[in-house]
C-alpha cells in the first residue's frame, strides 16, 4: 500500500469519525424548536440534521487534518 493511500484512507476516516461525533453532539440540541411541526416534516427535519452534520463535520475534520500537516511539516523541517 502506497503512502498516498494511507493518507486517503486516514482522511476518509477522519472525515466520517467527525461527522459522526457532530451528529451525535447535534442531537444532544434543542433544535426541533427551529422546525415546523407536524408529523410531514419529519423527513426534512432528520434531513437537514443529516447535512448539518455532514457540513460541520467534514470542517472540523478538515481543520485538525490541516493541524497534522501544519505540526508534521515544521517537524520534517527542523531537522533537515
Amino acid at each position: 500500500m502506497s503512502v498516498f493511500g494511507v493518507d486517503a484512507l486516514v482522511r476518509i476516516m477522519s472525515h466520517f469519525v467527525f461527522i459522526y461525533l457532530t451528529f451525535w453532539a447535534i442531537n444532544s440540541l434543542r433544535l426541533d424548536i427551529l422546525f415546523k411541526k407536524g408529523i410531514q416534516y419529519d423527513r426534512q427535519i432528520k434531513l437537514a440534521y443529516v447535512f448539518l452534520s455532514v457540513a460541520i463535520g467534514f470542517q472540523v475534520s478538515n481543520f485538525f487534518l490541516e493541524v497534522i500537516f501544519l505540526v508534521r511539516n515544521f517537524f520534517e523541517g527542523m531537522i533537515v
